[in-house]
């Protein structure tokens, strides 16, 4: 009797110790599962659709019947084997794969575009490289067979102009199915892809083929709006599409001075608003984006490249929407666009994905707790309720 009892005291010690270990762990666990799952979730939920006009009155069938939904996104740098840190690699890429597939979960699209520079690296990887970026790519931003991906390039995709080579530029496209000038068609919306490096205006030999293809385009959706200045002889020969305005969807944004204007807080830093954008590197030239606008007329006009938002007018009533960047990497509130669009209108609403400062602020605060508790526990640092207890224990005594 008398040996059980002393055996339980000294297993009392133990048992303490593995019941705050289990504690402990369950700590650090629930951070790590809210900071690398939950968060997506609470944060990417409280983004809702917009309404386009007369969508508010839609049944739920005559809006997904109607109603194509988009998400639009930009600049992912997948990190390649030269410049890519294998944790940095790790991190960023965690991050865009668990906002992509919670998105793709919660919001369940019907189209999803990715406006270039998908890679960091693409302008110069080696095959083998290029393949292991494209294998990490599809594990991230697999998707079911109800939600189609489309994928723009960017000058980091097949190089800068003078870097891109028909080898580089038929590489990307065998991959993504994507051609240097390309028209799809969903529930009546037009959509235009363009390849903007390739509309350096030179005339080479991916330029030349890119500006043939659009202008053939131009020609048929012209055609299709029945444009009165189009007689039936020059478009009685071309196959006819629906007479919906295209949206133009490309990587380089059309010419403007600078984000000087653009506004937000996804916009430019202000130290950085007012650097003059270069013609053909920042921005397409002014030659080039007066073609496009001429050639399609775009009702609205979405782009990335500059790793930041902003919204400007060309010719005082065609939109433009730079999407800012998907990754961590490139800023510390990367974002998406969520649009509702029909073939007549269309409605834009900004989703933003939780704030990397705001996850690191958590996981030292976690930190900064656990330490507390280890020493609390091992009674380096006294509780602040029994150092209470013993100043009114010494004040009676007294």
């Amino acid at each position: 009797m008398l040996s059980s009892s002393s055996s339980a005291v000294k297993n009392l010690p133990l048992k303490r110790r593995l019941c705050f270990l289990l504690k402990l762990v369950c700590f650090v666990s629930s951070v790590l599962i809210f900071c690398e799952f939950l968060i997506y979730y609470v944060v990417i939920f409280q983004c809702r659709w917009p309404n386009v006009k007369g969508g508010a009155h839609m049944t739920e069938k005559e809006t997904s019947a109607s109603v194509l939904k988009a998400i639009i996104l930009a600049d992912t740098h997948l990190l390649g084997e030269i410049k890519g840190h294998w944790l940095d690699k790790l991190r960023r890429e965690w991050q865009m794969e668990r906002s992509f597939q919670t998105a793709l979960w919660l919001l369940q699209p019907d189209i999803v575009f990715i406006l270039g520079d998908v890679f960091d690296e693409g302008k110069w990887s080696s095959p083998q490289a290029w393949a292991d970026d494209v294998r990490r790519f599809q594990k991230m931003f697999q998707h079911s067979v109800f939600t189609e991906l489309v994928v723009i390039a960017g000058n980091h995709d097949i190089g800068f102009h003078y870097e891109m080579t028909t080898y580089k530029v038929n590489r990307f496209e065998k991959v993504f199915n994507f051609t240097s000038a390309k028209l799809i068609t969903r529930k009546g919306i037009n959509f235009v892809l363009v390849n903007s490096v390739a509309m350096e205006g030179d005339g080479c030999a991916v330029c030349r083929a890119s500006e043939a293809k659009l202008v053939a385009l131009s020609h048929k959706l012209n055609c299709s709006q029945q444009k009165p200045n189009h007689s039936n002889k020059r478009c009685s020969d071309v196959e006819k599409l629906p007479a919906s305005e295209p949206i133009l969807l490309q990587h380089y944004p059309l010419y403007r001075k600078s984000d000087a204007e653009c506004t937000g807080e996804d916009s430019a830093p202000p130290e950085e608003k007012n650097i003059p954008f270069k013609e053909k590197y920042d921005v397409l030239s002014q030659e080039a984006s007066q073609k496009l606008l001429w050639w399609f007329q775009p009702r609205l006009i979405l782009s990335g490249h500059t790793h930041s938002a902003c919204e400007v007018l060309h010719a005082g009533k065609i939109p433009e929407i730079s999407v800012p960047s998907f990754s961590w990497r490139n800023r510390n509130n990367p974002s998406f666009i969520m649009g509702s669009i029909t073939p007549t209108d269309f409605s834009l609403q900004k989703c933003f994905l939780p704030l990397e400062s705001r996850v690191f602020t958590i996981y030292c605060a976690a930190g900064a707790l656990l330490v507390i508790l280890v020493l609390a526990h091992v009674q380096l640092l006294t509780p602040p309720f029994y150092f209470a207890q013993r100043l009114i224990s010494k004040h009676k005594a007294v």
